[in-house]
């Protein structure tokens, strides 16, 4: 069994990147707590991070985040969701940090298709040209 306070980490550092308070995120990954630590949802801190801060998404990444990881009830990536929403600078931090564009969400999608489908054509340039 592990540690009330371990439980409580992974849900201050999901909690941290959900706000984008990247100082928090640093504070709680330096005290060791694991970048890819389920909160009480089932979902690890860069699924749930504020899409407008690729700072909390490079920094989760350089600390060993899985951008790959699929979302416990819809399969969506962080791509995905930032595909969706048009954060193409979170997206391309994504990408370097190793983010697949190749794995569907559960309905099927790949993030390419979520940007087409909200018609935000800044990212589907982006993942054109990532393309090929």
């Amino acid at each position: 069994m592990e540690p009330a306070g371990r439980h409580r980490g992974a849900d201050q550092l999901a909690t941290a990147a959900a706000l984008g308070n990247r100082e928090a995120v640093r504070r709680l990954l330096d005290s060791g707590v694991d970048p890819n630590a389920v909160n009480a949802f089932g979902r690890t801190p860069i699924q749930v991070m504020m899409l407008g801060t690729p700072s909390v998404a490079e920094l989760l990444l350089q600390r060993g985040a899985d951008p790959n990881r699929p979302d416990p009830a819809t399969g969506s990536l962080p791509v995905h969701d930032a595909a969706r929403e048009g954060f193409l600078e979170t997206l391309q931090v994504l990408c370097r940090g190793g983010a697949r564009l190749d794995l569907p969400d559960r309905w099927g999608r790949l993030p390419l298709d979520l940007a087409a489908e909200n018609l935000q054509s800044h990212v589907v340039s982006y993942l054109r040209g990532s393309a090929g």
